[in-house]
């Protein structure tokens, strides 16, 4: 795992809009949802269950790291919230709601099946997505920016070690806060505000997420991976990170009106993308382009 774990919390970039902190969502055209790690004790998978209750997406984007298979191979951990978390997404896909699983590096065994459909939910290795107010996103998990992060190699595994420590602490933090019947809070977030080195790997898979879609010509990037949600804009490009369900709980939702809004467990908005149309870019030769081979996909 990469460095990203020691990310800080996100906070409202300067070219985002502010919300005010409990502004809530209404109609969700589209809902893109990241790194749950299925499997493991640290998925807030009852917290995302609340979340799909409280909004119906007309389209969801599970965008990797869905379900933790290399975490799975040491130890399995299905509760009854996960299972129900399942259920309740196969729910939407047989209601009407289009559900398209884009496969991470955690669930990548599941990359041999894109392009298939099972339980009507689609499979696929990346997709473009057009919002309601035009503008065109790659939407993919972004493991295959990795190679485009500088971090050195004892710092990625130091990063991962101490990740997993932090989120043991965040489990027993959040057990007692439930004792007392204070909501979920992460813990993981406020000890990992003064890491540099997140900064440093945050700023350039973002640099790199966003120098992809402009060589495919596109308005902006979507995605996961990093665990560190928020939007970031440079030279009419739009950067979307989605957040994760482990530590933050965030998502990223599309309204009627096509706008983006980052918002957390309870459907209320942190933070808004800016609101004005992306110019469409001219597309320069693809030959720098990354692509799922490149990535090892």
């Amino acid at each position: 795992m990469p460095v990203p774990h020691f990310a800080p919390p996100s906070s409202p970039a300067s070219s985002a809009e502010a919300a005010p902190r409990h502004a809530s969502l209404g109609q969700v055209r589209t809902l893109f949802i990241s790194d749950v790690h299925l499997g493991t004790p640290d998925c807030q998978a009852a917290l995302l269950a609340k979340l799909l209750r409280r909004v119906r997406p007309e389209r969801l984007y599970l965008v990797g790291d869905i379900v933790d298979l290399l975490a799975m191979r040491k130890r399995a951990v299905l509760d009854k919230d996960q299972q129900a978390l399942v259920a309740r997404v196969l729910r939407l896909a047989r209601s009407g709601c289009e559900v398209i699983y884009i496969p991470g590096n955690h669930d990548a065994a599941f990359r041999r099946l894109c392009g298939l459909k099972l339980h009507n939910v689609s499979i696929e290795r990346r997709a473009i997505h057009t919002t309601g107010s035009g503008r065109r996103l790659l939407v993919s998990h972004g493991d295959e920016f990795d190679t485009h992060v500088r971090i050195a190699p004892w710092l990625l595994t130091l990063g991962d070690g101490m990740h997993g420590f932090i989120l043991s602490l965040n489990r027993w933090c959040n057990r007692a806060r439930g004792m007392f019947g204070l909501p979920y809070w992460s813990l993981a977030s406020a000890l990992k505000r003064r890491s540099g080195v997140a900064q440093r790997y945050v700023a350039q898979f973002e640099e790199a997420a966003m120098r992809q879609a402009r060589l495919e010509g596109l308005d902006g990037y979507v995605g996961g991976h990093i665990h560190q949600a928020g939007f970031r804009v440079e030279d009419g490009v739009l950067y979307c990170n989605d957040g994760d369900w482990v530590e933050h709980c965030t998502a990223l939702a599309e309204d009627g009106d096509g706008a983006l809004h980052l918002i957390d467990w309870q459907g209320q908005i942190l933070e808004s993308a800016p609101r004005h149309v992306m110019p469409r870019q001219v597309v320069p030769p693809a030959t720098e382009a990354v692509t799922p081979e490149m990535a090892g996909a």
